[in-house]
């Protein structure tokens, strides 16, 4: 197939050629309340070609992978049409490689049987909780290899596992409602959804006791966020900030994130790295063969980096990093991040807590938004934090802030390091992209909490 992809690519006049051709099975089972509402199996083989001409790309996907050569020859015609500029690409030297994927129980070889009893028996402990209204399951793991070769002479195999699972558990009590959730994935191992019994026990529990949970009263508080809800910050706030996409195209941004500028103490350091193995972000070649690097976004406070493509590399005169992702084969690769975290520093949970008087320990992620640097976020679980010490369950809050000045108030980081892996992440209608996100404990002064 190599072979055919190469010639293919050869005898045209354009900058740049590209072909990728993926082949993917893959499981699903979702459950609403006590149905097995969708549950099945897909097979799919596609590729597509990018071409690039005097600055502009075209883009042609497709299914049957028999004629290379016209899928080329149409991306071409299409990039010509457009075509009204220089090209530019950061240089990157050619590679040959096959990348296996590395496993310790791969979703592939457990039978789809015991895949819904283990799911069975998951829900089942969440409708037998008293309390509990309904529950929402979904589950999924997929095995593809990708192989991509371009007119560089650049050759790459790469397989992929992936394996995600989200449980929701729903209380209610008359009208009020309250909800407790679970994400989970890996790369690796199957395993992460076994075992779950007493966790997934816990959450339904939790669901039941935010229905007597007391609100927050509203205001300015000491926050302090958990690794999850650190993660979800460093991602959602800052992390698509750090997307050359985004910032070379906003001159507002450009002028706000330019390198060297502090925006935190001398302990906050920020990473976006697939190079980092093991987690649900990682590979070795992003989807335009460059090598997946580790890159420090914030370093010591201050803005060191930032997640380019080949494209975004060359017109911002930087050097690109491997975060050029497509969710699949239909789409166009574009700056994504990949595994985002805040590094651990020195201070210990006990000790971030110790002189707050009257704090909020906020923990795991419900949702949220971004627009620029505002931001919105809800989080899974909330306690009140009296005099040092780690108090009742309150419901809910909602943390809203400017990124900068957040980043600013961050004056304690814990030694802890943990990742989230259940997420994924959308961008130009591509979701949900497999990428973890995580962190220390962080604490984080001023931070403005909704409530009563």
């Amino acid at each position: 197939m190599q072979d055919r992809m190469a010639a293919a690519l050869k005898g045209h006049n354009a900058d740049y050629v590209e072909i990728r051709i993926e082949e993917t099975e893959s499981t699903y089972l979702e459950y609403r309340g006590p149905d097995l509402d969708n549950i099945g199996r897909n097979a799919s083989l596609g590729g597509n070609v990018r071409a690039l001409v005097k600055g502009a790309w075209g883009f042609v996907s497709f299914n049957e992978p028999g004629d290379l050569r016209k899928w080329v020859e149409l991306a071409v015609a299409q990039a010509r049409l457009a075509g009204k500029e220089s090209s530019a690409l950061a240089p990157v030297d050619p590679v040959q490689d096959i990348v296996e994927p590395v496993l310790k129980a791969s979703p592939a070889s457990v039978e789809l049987a015991h895949k819904k009893a283990l799911l069975d028996e998951y829900n089942g402990i969440i409708l037998g909780t008293p309390g509990i209204q309904t529950s929402n399951i979904s589950y999924g793991d997929s095995q593809k290899k990708v192989i991509f070769v371009s007119s560089e002479g650049t050759r790459i195999q790469q397989g992929k596992v992936d394996v995600s699972a989200r449980f929701t558990a729903m209380a209610r009590d008359g009208s009020d409602v309250q909800q407790c959730g679970l994400s989970l994935g890996s790369i690796q191992d199957f395993g992460v959804v076994e075992g779950l019994q007493a966790k997934i026990a816990d959450l339904a529990k939790r669901a039941v006791a935010l229905l007597k949970a007391p609100t927050a009263k509203g205001g300015e508080y000491t926050v302090v966020c958990d690794p999850i809800l650190a993660g979800v910050f460093a991602h959602e706030a800052f992390g698509h900030l750090s997307e050359s996409d985004f910032v070379y195209e906003n001159d507002r941004m450009r002028q706000i994130m330019v390198l060297g500028k502090r925006f935190g103490q001398p302990h906050l350091n920020i990473v976006d790295g697939a190079a980092v193995p093991g987690l649900r972000g990682s590979y070795k070649y992003d989807d335009e063969g460059v090598k997946s690097t580790k890159t420090y976004l914030i370093t010591e406070g201050v803005l060191t980096g930032r997640l380019h493509s080949r494209e975004t590399a060359a017109r911002m005169g930087e050097k690109p990093t491997g975060n050029a992702r497509a969710m699949n084969y239909q789409f166009q690769p574009i700056v994504r991040m990949s595994n985002t975290y805040i590094e651990p520093g020195k201070t210990a949970f006990d000790e971030m807590i110790s002189d707050i008087k009257e704090g909020i320990y906020a923990r795991n992620w419900y949702g949220g938004t971004t627009s620029m640097e505002m931001f919105t976020f809800s989080a899974g679980e909330a306690y009140m934090i009296r005099n040092g010490k780690v108090e009742e369950m309150v419901r809910p809050i909602v943390l809203t802030g400017n990124v900068f000045q957040t980043l600013e108030n961050i004056d304690a980081v814990g030694r802890d390091l943990e990742m989230s892996q259940g997420g994924g992440c959308g961008k130009g209608g591509q979701m949900p992209l497999p990428v973890s996100d995580g962190g220390p404990h962080i604490r984080i002064r001023k931070c403005l909490v909704g409530g009563k």
